[in-house]
């Protein structure tokens, strides 16, 4: 597993880096955003751990320049800020992670499993399918949703949760289920990240929401 860790503090790197290796993984480092960004122009990685205060260009611009062309690697946010809007922003941006400072590293690397195994058991569980519910075509395999014959964009967070959905259609799904299998590892969040997820990707399949049924009082279930 290759790791890139974005930080200005030559010191968190440090220890990062130290562990990611320990584990027999490799560690690349970037001391701010610009610099990250150029690297995975150019490269490919399977994990990406980045700070959000940084100079030249913070990380939330970063995440947002590098989700363009790199929309499924994951990203775990590492940040002294550890306010609700600043987790529910980065959260809209695409991340998959979100730790806040000061922190321990063995909590970050088992935070790194977690989303490398959530991602592999998504590719194998998707393998080469596609669905479709009237207007509604998701391609599994491609992780691309179309509605009406028309692609839409969802975050990879959103897609994790359109095809939690899908694979649990017809059944009731609690806010903390989704927490516990969609987020998964001990998740900081509360019912209102799951609510803005599923608001936004509501959002996106336009008349296609409908198959999103709210349950009052208990969470979600996709029914068609």
């Amino acid at each position: 597993m290759k790791v890139l860790i974005v930080d200005d503090e030559e010191m968190i790197r440090n220890v990062l880096r130290e562990y990611v290796e320990f584990e027999g993984n490799e560690a690349v480092e970037a001391s701010d955003g610009m610099q990250a960004v150029a690297m995975c122009r150019e490269n490919d990685y399977d994990v990406i751990i980045m700070d959000i205060m940084m100079p030249r260009y913070d990380g939330f611009s970063a995440i947002k320049e590098i989700r363009k062309y790199k929309k499924d690697v994951p990203i775990i946010v590492l940040s002294a800020r550890g306010e609700e809007y600043d987790k529910l922003f980065g959260f809209e941006l695409g991340i998959d992670d979100y730790v806040t400072k000061p922190f321990s590293p063995k909590e970050v690397m088992a935070r790194i499993n977690a989303v490398t195994k959530r991602k592999a058991q998504a590719a194998e569980e998707e393998s080469d399918r596609t669905v479709k519910f009237e207007g509604l075509t998701v391609d599994m395999a491609g992780r691309v949703v179309y509605v009406d014959g028309e692609k839409v964009d969802l975050t990879p967070k959103e897609y994790d949760i359109l095809f939690y959905f899908i694979k649990n259609k017809g059944i009731a799904i609690s806010r903390e289920r989704f927490l516990m299998d969609v987020w998964g590892f001990d998740f900081y969040g509360d019912d209102r990240t799951v609510d803005t997820h599923i608001k936004m990707l509501r959002s996106n399949l336009g008349p296609y929401r409908k198959f999103i049924v709210t349950l009052r009082g208990m969470g979600y279930k996709f029914e068609v």
